[in-house]
């Protein structure tokens, strides 16, 4: 709920330079302030301006809100443009004020809504006509007006674009709703398996959902009957539960099209029921989707799961053709991510195959259980592009010899792959990086006894470990001694968070109209905006226990501990989204256009709104760097 309150001295002295109320003595000032009121928002709150007919306009005078449309049939959203301190919210009503039409509101689709805490003064429209007299104000509405249809215009030209550029050819973007069944055949757990087979045979589906108390509780395909019937030889009178897959994946009917399809094919799986608040509402199976013509990940999985060490190369160059499949579709940034991060830790398996398969064919077997971590922007499933080889080893034991062989061939495996070698030699093939449990405990308890800088560059690649490959009570002891460690390792958390205070998160406060003509006309997304936010994140999060999961798995982990607020962990994803779509478009560019590789992003290229965006998510960020350099009193 917003809170609203009468006009006092402190607000006066807030609008005293705004244009509305320029060349005022502060005796009228307060005279028309006395019919404003003060408005105050939460962070994330709907202002609903337009559907409440407010009369009047509202002046932001603090946080930051933003105009959207909802597509409520689609549970979509797209934001019209930004709105900051200093500007106007409201700007259709002024149709009534002009007399120009008599408009009757209702329920639309058009919203305000708060990014940050706000906090607003609502001007009648009794102030805007006192105002309306002085040509500089009438000027500076109309021109408020102008310039903020013309952002609207761009907009939407952006998306009626985007919208013409799919076709309906094009199925990437349908959702899973548009392709599911929503024939759903159900059986209750007690059910025979002969009962349930007739209901199959019955109704000409490869599959039945099992619900138990309306939940859902297990799926039996027609894969179930052969391999856990047939080939057991169980009787056909036994209870269904003895053969269903117990709790089921599920996928959303608001998901998209690719995320099903990704799920399925990398889960190896092939049907999948189809929920809506909680129920059951259609099954889409693997076959429903791919009549709709995407083959290209089905032939990279299959390129990866057959690859040798010649045929390795036509994969990255396979894999690239989904890239640009899903670049074109303008699929979400991190949606992107995920599919591609389970691709690429698809082939990065496939070499430690073909590695310890290369090893046993010249007649040296495995020896003892180990695991093998990724770090970097694998690390955080965050890779795009095949970049350079970020990993370490761990294994049982002292053989040392035949992990070192490993290692060096599994290198040599993923540089024919595309991955180059790592220009820092923080690969498992130097020995630094690979060792015994006993060998990690001692490499990672001297680097909380020291602090030099070779030691922090190392620590801050080793946070963002992730087990890709290996034995899992190995890891469990990794995690242990990692854990065990941390408690002890306050000064070198202490000295990674010093470091980071020279490195600040660059602030632009201008506003959009004037980001031009600022001296600052580019930023380099990876130096200067993605590294301090992964190692202030992961410095936090380290100080409070959490250590696992990529850098959004780690924020959630931060809000259940209350170190973050569940408002401000949303700010920092959608942040960190806009962050990676612009770096995401910018890699693909010059991947495609052969240009020069860097990570420095022009502002000339971005349009009014990504500028916006960009100056905000830039602000979150920021903040989060703040927050955890509060906690270590720097």
């Amino acid at each position: 709920m917003d809170q609203t309150n009468k006009c006092n001295h402190q607000h006066v002295l807030k609008v005293k330079g705004h244009p509305l109320f320029q060349g005022l003595s502060e005796e009228e000032m307060v005279s028309l302030l006395q019919d404003c009121q003060i408005k105050s928002y939460q962070s994330h709150q709907n202002i609903l301006f337009e559907t409440k007919q407010q009369k009047g306009l509202l002046l932001l005078l603090h946080g930051i809100a933003e105009v959207y449309v909802k597509d409520r049939q689609h549970e979509r959203e797209e934001v019209l443009e930004v709105v900051r301190e200093g500007q106007l919210i409201g700007f259709p009503t002024l149709a009534d004020f002009l007399n120009e039409a008599e408009i009757k509101y209702q329920e639309d689709n058009l919203e305000v809504r708060t990014l940050t805490e706000a906090e607003a003064l609502l001007i009648p429209f009794s102030v805007i006509e006192n105002r309306w007299q002085d040509e500089k104000v009438k000027h500076y509405l109309l021109t408020q007006v102008s310039i903020r249809l013309k952002g609207v215009y761009q907009s939407l030209a952006e998306q009626i674009e985007l919208a013409s550029s799919f076709g309906e050819k094009d199925s990437i973007i349908l959702r899973v709703q548009e392709v599911m069944s929503d024939k759903v055949i159900s059986a209750s757990p007690v059910m025979s398996i002969h009962e349930v087979s007739k209901r199959m045979i019955d109704h000409n589906i490869s599959s039945v959902v099992v619900i138990d108390n309306h939940r859902l509780v297990g799926i039996v395909t027609e894969k179930d009957l052969v391999k856990r019937v047939i080939t057991e030889r169980r009787s056909v009178e036994e209870a269904v539960e003895t053969i269903m897959t117990p709790e089921p994946v599920t996928v959303s009917r608001f998901s998209y099209y690719y995320e099903a399809l990704a799920m399925m094919l990398l889960r190896g799986i092939k049907h999948l029921p189809v929920t809506d608040e909680g129920q059951v509402v259609g099954v889409v199976s693997l076959s429903d989707l791919l009549r709709k013509k995407n083959e290209n990940m089905i032939r990279v999985i299959h390129q990866i799961d057959q690859a040798d060490s010649s045929t390795l190369p036509v994969v990255k160059e396979a894999a690239y053709e989904i890239i640009q499949t899903l670049i074109h579709h303008q699929v979400p940034v991190l949606s992107m991510l995920d599919i591609l991060t389970k691709l690429y830790d698809r082939l990065v398996k496939r070499c430690i195959e073909l590695a310890l398969q290369d090893l046993e064919k010249q007649g040296k077997k495995q020896p003892a259980p180990f695991c093998f971590y990724q770090m970097g922007s694998s690390g955080r499933k965050e890779q795009f592009l095949l970049t350079d080889q970020d990993h370490f080893l761990v294994y049982q034991g002292d053989n040392h010899d035949y992990f070192k062989m490993l290692s060096e061939r599994i290198v040599k495996l993923l540089e024919q792959a595309g991955y180059e070698r790592c220009k820092g030699n923080m690969m498992a093939s130097n020995h630094i990086w690979r060792g015994s449990v006993g060998q990690w405990d001692n490499r990672i308890r001297s680097w909380t006894l020291e602090s030099t800088n070779e030691v922090m560059l190392n620590v801050q690649n080793f946070f963002s470990y992730r087990l890709l490959y290996g034995n899992e009570s190995i890891h469990q002891a990794v995690d242990h001694l990692v854990q065990t460690h941390r408690k002890k390792a306050q000064i070198l958390l202490y000295r990674l968070a010093e470091l980071e205070k020279t490195r600040p998160i660059p602030s632009i406060h201008q506003r959009i109209r004037s980001l031009l003509h600022l001296e600052r006309k580019q930023i380099d997304l990876k130096k200067e905006v993605l590294f301090p936010y992964h190692h202030a994140l992961q410095i936090l999060a380290a100080s409070h226990d959490t250590l696992h999961g990529s850098p959004l798995e780690q924020v959630d982990r931060l809000v259940q501990k209350g170190v973050l607020t569940a408002s401000f962990a949303e700010d920092i994803k959608k942040a960190i989204e806009t962050i990676l779509e612009r770096y995401v478009q910018l890699k693909w560019r010059q991947f495609s256009m052969n240009e020069e590789k860097n990570s420095i992003l022009s502002f000339h290229t971005l349009t009014i709104r990504q500028k916006d965006e960009l100056i905000w998510s830039l602000k979150t960020l920021k903040e989060l760097q703040s927050k955890m350099l509060l906690h270590f009193s720097i």
